[in-house]
């Protein structure tokens, strides 16, 4: 077997579920799971009929580059959303089986194997990227989100002798879990690094369409290329998805863009890999990606919610809206485990706590004290979960 298996940790849901392993929650209050972040709201009816009008291209085997079609389309909504003057829809875009896997394949074709090799990463993270560096020969450097930092990476706290190691970066814009967003003159001072030092910066922006301003949506790394003038995006890649975006999160369908050098290489991979999206939700992705409107209404009831249950937490749990994304991040009154504990034991609520999604790293855990909290679940089911919340905030 492969020995790097074994330095992987349980995935935070599988530690959850052993935290709650003695625990019998109260019968007479239904779960509310605030725990995983998937979308639950409805997917759009114009998908869904491009995939019941196509199922007859289950016959056909899907090329791993995907449609020229998808590919144009998604060219199209970089350019749109991201102000971008100029991409190649045939050297700087690919359709990938949804960005959890992509964002895992890349570091296996990005990372060269070597004593020293680093990947870099938030820390909180989404566990995927450790994953994916540890299965790729590296090691991951945590760099911390702290209250202090404003909940972004601290990138100052990394030394010269580290960017030289470094492979690669993953940077989550908007921050799973903090929501936070970093602007466009501190991606531009990393992609300055990243083309002094030679690493890649793997860009996971798949909350990016989840914002509170609609004058101010949050900008991208490919962006901040071109607002240097650069169309080559030389050393930058950009993962996006449709699962937030537009609410399916079952079509396993997103797109990594960027450096036409590295996505060739990535294909290569890919072609071996034996990853290729079905043509039938090939299909229905050139829907999703080509509509804007599905997603200006799914903004509209993630404000709706943030605005209810704020109302309901402020002057009782230490939270503050996020920028951007779906999560809240609180910080807790006691052990963010012992806080989870308590609320699915007396409240049937699930929350994540906050240390799961990071690792000790210069003396902290950033996760600590807090804990994650996706408003996924229908309106009225995250209002009351808020209240229940309260109800035990108040027991304490």
């Amino acid at each position: 077997m492969n020995t790097h298996l074994q330095r992987l940790q349980p995935y935070p849901f599988e530690k959850l579920r052993q935290l709650f392993a003695d625990l019998t929650p109260p019968a007479d209050k239904s779960p509310i799971a605030l725990s995983i972040g998937e979308p639950r709201h409805p997917a759009p009816d114009f998908v869904l009929d491009v995939i019941s009008e196509n199922l007859h291209r289950l016959s056909n085997y899907p090329a791993t580059a995907g449609l020229p079609e998808l590919r144009q389309a998604i060219a199209h909504w970089l350019q749109r959303r991201f102000s971008l003057s100029a991409i190649d829809a045939d050297a700087q875009v690919l359709p990938v089986s949804g960005t959890r896997e992509a964002l895992f394949a890349f570091a296996q074709a990005v990372v060269n194997d070597a004593p020293d090799a680093l990947v870099m990463s938030p820390n909180p993270f989404y566990q995927i990227y450790e994953g994916a560096a540890l299965l790729a020969g590296a090691q991951p450097l945590f760099i911390n989100c702290t209250q202090e930092t404003g909940l972004l990476p601290d990138f100052s706290a990394v030394t010269a002798e580290q960017w030289q190691q470094c492979q690669l970066l993953y940077i989550c814009n908007p921050g799973n879990p903090t929501g936070a967003v970093m602007e466009l003159a501190q991606l531009q001072q990393l992609i300055a690094l990243a083309r002094e030092y030679d690493f890649v910066i793997a860009s996971d922006e798949c909350y990016s369409e989840i914002y509170f301003d609609e004058a101010s949506p949050p900008p991208g790394l490919l962006q901040a290329c071109a607002a240097l003038g650069d169309t080559d995006y030389r050393n930058c890649v950009v993962f996006h998805s449709l699962s937030k975006r537009s609410n399916l999160p079952g079509l396993r369908s997103g797109c990594v863009a960027g450096d036409a050098k590295i996505l060739q290489q990535f294909l290569l991979y890919r072609t071996y890999h034996g990853c290729a999206m079905p043509v039938h939700h090939q299909l229905a992705s050139i829907a999703a990606w080509s509509d804007e409107a599905h997603v200006i209404n799914n903004r509209d009831l993630y404000r709706e919610k943030f605005s209810a249950v704020l109302d309901v937490l402020n002057g009782h749990l230490q939270v503050s809206p996020p920028q951007a994304a779906f999560y809240l991040w609180p910080e807790t009154p006691i052990s963010d485990i012992e806080f989870a504990r308590q609320l699915y034991a007396h409240e049937h609520v699930t929350v994540l706590p906050g240390r799961f999604l990071a690792r000790e790293a210069n003396g902290i855990n950033p996760g600590e004290n807090r804990v994650r909290m996706a408003l996924v679940a229908e309106l009225e089911h995250c209002v009351e979960a808020a209240q229940r919340i309260v109800h035990r905030l108040n027991q304490l």
